[in-house]
């Protein structure tokens, strides 16, 4: 079974007062599995108005392929290659954020509101390993072929 180059993949976003956290959950899981729980955590922002925090962690590798099958339908794939430099991070950590409002509707863009956080495996865990890898499963995501990463001896 081929590897996913991933260690998890973290995703999070805020409903706001103004918005119905329905909604916002409904957004979230548009990217997850079915079986998946959804942390709810109950803020108050600087104004006293409720923030809830709606996050999830997959760590498990069926759960990051379809993520990353509903990433495979981001326009903006070759935009994500383009900035990998400046979206993975020197602890290996891969960022972007897809666009809440899309993602209710059921499409996938890259915008503001839901942030998708994946651990890339580098090995060493070095940044320019961490991009590497992140650039092979995005050009393959840009591909149509998926992001399972293949064979991890290549």
């Amino acid at each position: 079974m081929p590897t996913v180059p991933f260690h998890y993949v973290d995703l999070r976003a805020f409903a706001y007062a103004t918005e119905d956290e329905k909604r916002v959950e409904d957004a979230l899981r548009t990217f997850l599995p079915e079986d998946v729980e959804i942390d709810r955590v109950e803020n108050v922002g600087h104004h006293g108005d409720r923030i809830v925090v709606l996050s999830a962690r997959i760590e498990n590798a069926d759960g990051m392929r379809h993520v990353l099958d509903r990433l495979s339908a981001l326009d903006d794939v070759d935009r994500l290659l383009d900035e990998l430099d400046q979206r993975v991070d020197d602890n290996c950590a891969l960022f972007m954020r897809v666009d809440k409002q899309a993602a209710f509707r059921g499409d996938v863009r890259l915008g503001p509101g839901i942030t998708v956080r994946a651990k890339v495996e580098a090995y060493p865990a070095k940044k320019a390993a961490a991009v590497e890898n992140a650039r092979k499963t995005l050009s393959r995501l840009a591909d149509g072929d998926g992001g399972d990463g293949g064979d991890p001896g290549e």
